[in-house]
């Protein structure tokens, strides 16, 4: 298992902690069965927090005009828009919602250049909140394909205290390459051309790399 480089500061202090209260419950507490009952709490932690920051191995797919999912989650909000940050023009929005079980490591949804890569600090309302979209804290990161403009934000949440996007300007990017995390729970929106043929709907679960968001227009 591969753990997100990022990630090990928040590994490190989580495993500091607990480990002490694993060895307290042995030590301190006579009687064996609630020693071992008290114990499970901090190893689950221990262990939860590898499993919550692995990088997963994904392979494309689709052509190269295919959409593929940023995050692992649930699509939540399928809709017209007008954004004005990067399109400025109306739009479809897709977002994607990651739970405290999903991975939160995040991947190109298609090859294309940097445009446009901003980060916003903000509020850490529930990500799956609307304004969350604006209050939160999140980056904003718009790319250049052969097929139209593609815009996405990573929107933290309320447990979610980082955000890493590995966007700089003018870079080239291949879909399916990972682009960065964010810890714990938190939200994608991509922004995508009116024309795009849209392929989830509201209440599908989605892995990135491997689910199909859209299809643009050839």
């Amino acid at each position: 298992m591969v753990i997100h480089r990022n990630c090990y500061g928040t590994i490190l202090i989580v495993w500091i902690i607990c480990l002490p209260l694993v060895f307290a419950s042995f030590k301190l507490i006579p009687w064996p069965v609630l020693s071992y009952l008290l114990a499970i709490i901090p190893i689950f932690f221990m262990g939860f927090v590898l499993f919550f920051f692995r990088v997963p191995q994904r392979e494309r797919v689709g052509e190269d005009n295919v959409v593929t999912s940023v995050a692992d989650g649930k699509v939540v909000v399928i809709e017209k828009v007008y954004e004005d940050e990067y399109i400025k023009g109306e739009c479809i929005q897709v977002s994607v919602y990651m739970d405290f079980f999903n991975v939160h490591v995040n991947f190109w949804p298609i090859d294309g250049q940097i445009r446009y890569y901003r980060y916003h600090p903000g509020k850490y309302m529930l990500a799956y909140l609307p304004k969350a979209s604006e209050l939160n804290e999140h980056t904003s990161t718009g790319m250049t394909t052969k097929y139209g403009e593609v815009f996405f934000k990573q929107i933290a949440g309320t447990f979610a205290r980082r955000i890493v996007n590995h966007a700089k300007p003018d870079m080239v990017v291949e879909k399916a390459d990972e682009c960065g995390i964010i810890k714990f729970g938190s939200r994608i929106d991509i922004f995508l051309p009116l024309d795009a043929e849209i392929k989830v709907k509201i209440g599908d679960y989605v892995k990135a790399c491997e689910s199909v968001i859209a299809e643009l227009k050839k």
